[in-house]
């Protein structure tokens, strides 16, 4: 089977830039051609030169830092208009990449016929004139050693300029343009189109130009937005059905309007479809995919957020919730994943939620170094689930595991009442007291505190407990401050700190010593033990 390789043209700094509110400040521009460079981008448009000072900097930086940090460096490109002054800025921004053959001068010329009399006013009716210019702009760029790429803005709308269009693109290549990029500027393609389909259109140009320069070596590109949300279809049958061998697009999909395709989705579309394509061809990338969440993480943090369910590298794409969910992947990561998402640098993850079982539960808690065993993963599970009841989104991690904690607790008190008649004392506590039922008393006799009763009754389940300090104070200087507790223990060479808090000092040590206990017991019992 023959293999033909895609070429990715990322134009996240250019066109993703263009949307609103996606700008990004002159050193992240660096940082993300240096992630585009990392992952293996074949041709990285760093922007529009001429659009300001600022720009040509991030262009000009750009070309030259990756040229010299890396010789396996994209291919730098910068946008333009067909406008002298700006391909002379074009050129001079894209210098340092010229001497490495690094360097692509991108122009444009409207060719819808709406685009043209809104663009180029009355210059629009000068197509004489255009052409001339279009192929004079492009010489000027070749003669200075950048390889040029021209684009029929608005070609998937060009209705009646079929003719006009096929006498630019081929006065670019007569001028030494090599690659030729048929956009789908207002994303409104649609193969239901059929002969007026920007594909069928584009065979047709193709066509043309192999008969008419059959010794030049025409690259192909398409470049599609979203607004109908077929930006991936359209880019990925201009590829398996028709004549193109580079795609353009943004990471995460962000640009004007809608967006354009996005990159990510191109990349894995082919590397598992690429081998679909008609009489035994097959298609390939060069990127590294294990950086596109990386890049798009990017992206997300520094551009446009990007949303939980975006696929391939959504935060949601491999995360699951549901119990039956989460019960498969668990035993097979591919259950319910179309591909293994460590190919793009991503790994499976769970969220517990109302629908999630024992077996996600389990996972998460032995996650953390704790026992699940398999008889009573159901009852946790639904514990923890009580605990957040309202919670139907869904709770984070350490959530569940301060839930799994409170189900581990062996003194669950929740009430305390002590009284002290004569020498005799008594002390009940209502909640559950390690394996006695849910309200029980203490009695103690003399000087002896409910604070040394309670310490007492405790070695009685848990021996080895010593109380290494004990320190109460008022919370504030006010009549009614709370009390506040801190007992440290001791449970052979591990020291726990127990905290208390309550109107009642008495009381407020004692909730101390019994978070200390919890905390020691839960440890002592119920922590996975390494083995040596």
């Amino acid at each position: 089977m023959n293999t033909q390789t895609i070429k990715i043209f990322d134009t996240t700094l250019r066109d993703g830039q263009q949307c609103p509110g996606a700008g990004m400040a002159f050193e992240k521009n660096i940082e993300y051609a240096r992630l585009a460079a990392k992952a293996g981008i074949d041709v990285l448009e760093a922007g529009f030169p001429s659009a300001s000072q600022t720009d040509f900097m991030i262009v000009n930086t750009i070309a030259s830092e990756l040229i010299a940090e890396n010789h396996n460096s994209p291919i730098i490109a910068g946008l333009c208009q067909l406008r002298e002054q700006q391909i002379e800025i074009t050129i001079n921004a894209l210098q340092p990449a010229i001497s490495h053959q690094k360097a692509r001068l991108h122009t444009y010329l409207p060719v819808d016929p709406n685009l043209m009399a809104s663009s180029l006013g009355d210059y629009a009716n000068q197509k004489d004139t255009i052409l001339k210019d279009l192929y004079r702009f492009i010489r000027q760029a070749r003669e200075a050693g950048l390889e040029v790429e021209f684009s029929p803005e608005g070609y998937s709308r060009m209705g009646e300029n079929f003719n006009f269009v096929t006498e630019a693109i081929i006065a670019a290549v007569s001028a030494g343009a090599t690659i030729i990029n048929c956009p789908d500027t207002i994303g409104g393609a649609c193969k239901l189109e059929g002969e007026k389909y920007f594909v069928e259109h584009m065979k047709q140009h193709a066509a043309i130009i192999k008969k008419q320069f059959p010794d030049k070596n025409i690259t192909w590109s398409a470049h599609c937005h979203n607004d109908f949300g077929l930006a991936l279809e359209n880019t990925m049958n201009a590829i398996f059905f028709g004549p193109v061998t580079q795609i353009e697009g943004c990471i995460n999909g962000v640009g004007e309007r809608a967006g354009n395709v996005s990159l990510e989705q191109c990349i894995m579309y082919i590397k598992h479809f690429g081998d679909r394509g008609a009489n035994a061809q097959s298609f390939t990338t060069n990127v590294n995919t294990e950086v596109l969440q990386e890049l798009s993480d990017f992206v997300d943090l520094y551009m446009l957020p990007r949303q939980p369910h975006w696929p391939i590298t959504g935060e949601n794409a491999a995360r699951h919730s549901s119990g039956g969910h989460t019960n498969a992947v668990i035993k097979n990561p591919l259950a319910y994943q179309p591909f293994d998402p460590r190919v793009i640098g991503k790994e499976i993850s769970f969220l517990f939620g109302p629908l999630s079982g024992g077996n996600h539960a389990k996972t998460i808690i032995e996650k953390f170094g704790y026992i699940c065993e398999e008889h009573e993963k159901a009852a946790i599970a639904q514990f923890i689930k009580n605990q957040y009841a309202d919670r139907r989104k869904g709770i984070t991690d350490t959530e569940l595991l301060q839930a799994y904690l409170l189900y581990r607790q062996p003194i669950k008190a929740t009430q305390f009442d002590y009284s002290k008649t004569g020498d005799n004392s008594t002390l009940s506590i209502t909640g559950g007291f390690f394996s006695l039922p849910e309200s029980f008393t203490i009695s103690y006799q003399g000087h002896e505190s409910p604070l040394a009763a309670l310490h007492k009754a405790i070695l009685e389940y848990f021996p080895g407990i010593t109380i290494e300090s004990y320190h109460s104070h008022s919370a504030s200087k006010s009549i009614e401050a709370l009390s506040q507790s801190k007992i440290v223990i001791r449970v052979g060479d591990e020291l726990f700190t127990g905290i208390g808090e309550d109107n009642d000092i008495e009381i407020s040590a004692l909730k101390a010593l019994i978070n200390a206990t919890n905390q020691a017991y839960i440890y002592e019992f119920f922590r996975i033990k390494e083995v040596q």
